[in-house]
């Protein structure tokens, strides 16, 4: 399941004012619950298979050296979009279950995430990148363990452009030369740029990094005032509205948004997303030249992406947060050589491959050869490097920077017009935000 399905149903769920009513509270020694979308695996499509054996391998391990048994619970992604609030409202919620940083304050401020700092050693805490841990934090409490990172790049199909005698060597270097090149590749049904086109929390998450490229944010990490009415959010909506009104980017995504199939018909010049696309591809398109590159900058700008990842949380309020807080520090968060080799794993080619969030697993994987694939090198070291954790923002912040894409890209509205706009609607919400930072 793509890191799109899975985020595409987060911004219908219910706000963070539910939540103030959770907490089962109970002391009975059922097993904890752990909502998640990886096992028990619903299908046999071995990849998805090995991603459910290194879940139920974790569990398995837990289970047979304590007293609190550990039982996962598998719903898709949108199923837990739609459930997870619900139960938490309902003072049901899961014990243990998976977020992205864009649901980090919904959970955080309804008071529901339980401190997962005091049950990890320093040494552990210093073993995450900065950037991999910045949007789970609170102060010196950490309410959320990720297991990966997830940066953005530009996949191209290099046959295709050599058919349209376009050289490695013509690859874009900045906005410009990107939106010439996507309008001349656009042909019949041959697209030149595929950027996400649908309204959500994905999209959002791919818009950030043009938007930061241009120096500018939605908000300002100090002051905590928004910042969207300004020359770079202008600029950067200008692109997504520029990219659909020059023919260069569809309304629609190619092949129902399937890069595999889309690559493999060649549908489809270039088409950013993420690390896990590599893995994708190879699995499913072994035969299918595919190249990788960091996303070009604005003229006269620095390069830069957007870190997604899942983290696992504790519910505070949970049967027994004290276990379940131990379990995930176990698996995830601590310096125990089987802690990092079952991260390895995780983040290996073979089963998931993505970049880790530690440095003794990213050490690991190195070890392994693991980033021997040329596209990999390419994420480890010249897009991972670049890369800004996915912002933390709450519903309402998420919403008014989705109106103002939808509404350039699609509708064909001024950007400026749209910044202004969307900073009004970020001034009206912060005048009475209460909560955790927005990083």
């Amino acid at each position: 399941m793509s890191r799109r399905r899975l985020l595409g149903g987060s911004a219908a769920a219910v706000g963070t004012g539910l939540l103030s009513s959770c907490g089962t509270g109970s002391g009975d020694d059922a097993p904890l619950s752990f909502w998640n979308f990886y096992s028990p695996a619903p299908q046999q499509d071995p990849n998805l298979v090995a991603q459910s054996d290194w879940f139920a391998t974790a569990i398995r391990r837990w289970n047979s050296a304590n007293p609190r048994q550990i039982e996962p619970v598998y719903m898709t992604g949108d199923q837990m979009n739609q459930r997870m609030p619900v139960a938490f409202a309902s003072g049901d919620g899961p014990d243990i279950f998976l977020i992205s940083p864009g649901d980090y304050l919904r959970y955080a401020n309804g008071g529901v995430l339980q401190d997962l700092a005091p049950h990890m050693e320093q040494e552990a805490i210093d073993d995450y990148f900065p950037q991999a841990l910045a949007t789970r934090r609170n102060g010196d409490g950490i309410y959320g363990l990720p297991m990966e990172q997830e940066p953005l790049a530009l996949f191209y199909d290099p046959d295709l452009l050599e058919s349209a005698g376009i050289s490695q060597g013509d690859l874009p270097a900045d906005w410009e030369q990107l939106l010439d090149l996507g309008a001349r590749l656009s042909t019949g049904n041959q697209t030149g740029l595929v950027l996400d086109v649908d309204p959500g929390y994905y999209q959002n998450f791919t818009f950030y990094p043009w938007l930061w490229q241009t120096g500018g944010d939605v908000i300002d990490p100090g002051s905590q005032a928004p910042i969207f009415d300004a020359d770079g959010p202008r600029a950067a909506l200008d692109l997504y509205g520029r990219a659909i009104a020059s023919g260069a980017t569809p309304r629609t995504r190619p092949a129902n948004g399937d890069i595999v199939g889309a690559f493999s018909s060649q549908f489809a010049a270039f088409w950013q997303t993420g690390v896990w696309d590599v893995q994708n591809l190879l699995l499913n398109a072994p035969d299918k030249s595919f190249g990788v590159m960091p996303l070009p900058p604005p003229p006269g700008g620095e390069k830069v992406t957007a870190l997604g990842g899942w983290a696992w949380c504790v519910n505070a309020r949970g049967r027994d947060p004290e276990a379940a807080a131990r379990f995930v520090v176990s698996v995830l968060g601590s310096m125990d050589e089987q802690s990092i080799a079952h991260n390895a794993a995780w983040n290996s080619p073979t089963i998931k491959g993505n970049m880790p969030a530690r440095a003794s697993v990213d050490a690991a994987l190195d070890a392994e050869n693991a980033f021997d694939d040329e596209r990999y090198r390419v994420f480890r070291e010249d897009i991972l490097p670049t890369g800004r954790a996915e912002p933390r923002f709450p519903p309402v912040v998420y919403k008014a920077v989705s109106d103002a894409l939808q509404a350039v890209q699609l509708a064909g509205a001024d950007p400026a017009e749209e910044a202004e706009r969307a900073q009004a609607s970020l001034e009206g919400y912060l005048e009475t935000y209460r909560g955790g930072s927005l990083i």
